[in-house]
């Protein structure tokens, strides 16, 4: 792991500038310490506020803290499924953090964190979770882990891969529409895996981040990749023969931009200067954040049966929360019992609201028949009392 002991320059962000696609940006070594940059001496290279980082690190434990419940829920059987973003907190906290909640996210798989980070209930993703009556997010609609929430700028996560890419184009083009001043632009972030990158629909989305420029403008959007090396069970040297993912960007006429995707304070460096840059109208970053899943792809897979997991292990050596926590010990701002402290206040949260949440009943049976239309029509009139009169009627679950 040698080659972790360098950063290269902080991104130019010019589209033509094909080395900070093929490099790799950081600013914490693997053991939380400021690295050099271009051969020089590391002096004071983070450039993020103490308090900024240490918020980030709060929520990064926090949905450490979550993931490990839920994962232990979903084995005993009383959740049906979990997605886990372990070892990817720095990506997902850094990437929310960088924007304000007027911007929107359309979310891939572990981007859940980004909807804590701005303030989503934990009580309400419990519930999702469960599916129950308190699911105000899906009414028990979709699987765990597919939440969303209007009022905090997170659109609705589909399973179906890539789908969000070219929504997002979408979303951004809206957003340029209404807003043409770049003192009052929203920006839209949208989310992917490496695996993605190999579906028709991240080239339509790409293309089209490129060629669409309202007002002569770029579009205000982020495009983002965390890189974690799987794609279910297929590595990326057998997905991609580019050189990096990021610079594949360059093609569509866009920026593209690698980074360590298990530093936090570099993903958040990165991430600003991309967020500033959209509000401008330039043209849109491709943010290629480089980490790994140290994990299953979801509770469905066991990645013992594909992968050498002795990498896995030196890659859990990298854990983003303690290279972040080092480096805020080293500067006298979060010590050994500030850590102990939070992380049980977290995992006195989870289990607490589990308990809360876990006996409340599943949604009204009228809520599956509402939503598609204002009113309710005739016809799902008649199929909900149907349905009403077989479930008075059945014995044992409806």
């Amino acid at each position: 792991m040698a080659e972790l002991s360098y950063s290269t320059a902080f991104p130019s962000f010019d589209p033509a500038d094909l080395a900070q696609a093929r490099g790799l940006f950081r600013v914490l070594d693997e053991h939380g310490r400021e690295v050099a940059v271009d051969g020089d001496e590391a002096t004071g290279q983070a450039g993020v506020e103490d308090e900024v980082a240490l918020r980030m690190w709060r929520s990064m434990v926090r949905i450490r803290v979550v993931d490990d419940r839920l994962l232990a829920l979903q084995r005993q059987g009383r959740i049906g499924f979990y997605g886990a973003a372990t070892g990817q907190e720095a990506s997902v906290i850094a990437a929310a953090e960088a924007m304000e909640i007027r911007d929107w996210i359309h979310p891939a798989l572990r981007e859940g964190g980004m909807a804590l980070h701005r303030g989503f209930s934990l009580r309400t993703w419990l519930s999702h979770c469960f599916g129950n009556a308190e699911d105000t997010c899906t009414k028990g609609r979709q699987m765990p882990c597919h939440y969303g929430s209007r009022a905090h700028g997170y659109v609705t996560l589909s399973s179906v891969m890539t789908t969000q890419f070219p929504q997002a184009v979408g979303t951004a083009y809206a957003m340029a529409l209404k807003h043409p001043s770049p003192d009052d632009r929203p920006i839209c972030f949208a989310a992917i895996g490496d695996g993605a990158t190999s579906e028709g629909d991240f080239h339509v989305a790409m293309n089209f981040a490129g060629v669409m420029r309202p007002g002569g403008r770029g579009l205000p959007l982020i495009l983002f990749c965390q890189n974690n090396q799987w794609a279910i069970s297929t590595p990326g040297s057998k997905q991609c023969a580019a050189e990096t993912l990021a610079i594949k960007a360059v093609g569509y006429g866009l920026v593209g931009v690698r980074v360590d995707g298990n530093d936090a304070l570099a993903v958040l460096r990165v991430m600003r200067e991309a967020v500033a840059r959209a509000r401008r109208g330039e043209p849109p970053v491709f943010i290629e954040a480089v980490t790994y899943r140290v994990g299953a792809h979801t509770t469905s897979d066991d990645p013992s049966r594909y992968r050498d997991e002795s990498v896995t292990e030196r890659w859990r050596d990298l854990d983003p929360i303690a290279r972040l926590e080092a480096w805020l010990g080293s500067r006298g701002v979060l010590s050994a019992a500030d850590v102990a402290d939070w992380r049980q206040a977290c995992d006195t949260e989870v289990r607490t609201l589990l308990t809360e949440v876990e006996g409340i009943a599943p949604p009204a049976l009228r809520t599956l028949f509402e939503d598609v239309y204002a009113e309710m029509p005739a016809h799902l009139e008649t199929q909900f009392a149907a349905a009403s009169a077989q479930a008075s009627t059945s014995v044992g679950p409806a």
